[in-house]
């Protein structure tokens, strides 16, 4: 490989998929591309699993504790401009109440539940299209056991 070329690799990522009552919960967050919605999402971070991770940012991002219960899906999206791709691990799962005091992760403005239709009449505003497609799963019944994943300490 010519010295110049980078090293490809793609972003892994965790998301809840979390339902209550016919609502999901999402975060909307600042971007970029301005205020976007989202599953409570982000980045895999050195040394922790999955689920670990899955956890942590359901927290930062909602001050929701979360419970993973199954995987809804495994999601490789390569974003448009050709930059980056994820690779996305969602979990479905469960969440207690919100900790009151708990400041939410920079850039997100609130935690917020939204039913199925209101979240297909917000495609436009979606971070990605994996934002409907993992509540679309979840819909259709796809779990899969947790144990399909295996974490090793170093």
């Amino acid at each position: 490989m010519p010295a110049m070329e980078r090293t490809w690799k793609p972003n892994v990522t965790v998301a809840a998929v979390v339902e209550r009552e016919g609502r999901f919960l999402l975060v909307e967050e600042e971007t970029s591309a301005g205020l976007r919605l989202n599953q409570p999402a982000g980045h895999l971070e050195p040394g922790e699993s999955l689920i670990e991770a899955a956890v942590r940012e359901t927290l930062e991002e909602t001050a929701h504790e979360f419970l993973p219960e199954s995987l809804v899906g495994i999601y490789q999206w390569p974003r448009p401009d050709g930059e980056l791709t994820y690779l996305r691990f969602a979990f479905g799962g469960t969440v207690g109440e919100a900790l009151a005091g708990r400041t939410l992760d920079t850039g997100i403005v609130r935690a917020i539940w939204l039913s199925e239709d209101e979240i297909r009449a917000s495609t436009e505003r979606h971070r990605s299209p994996l934002v409907l497609q993992c509540v679309r799963d979840h819909l259709e019944g796809r779990r899969f056991p947790l144990e399909l994943l295996r974490h090793y300490d170093a």
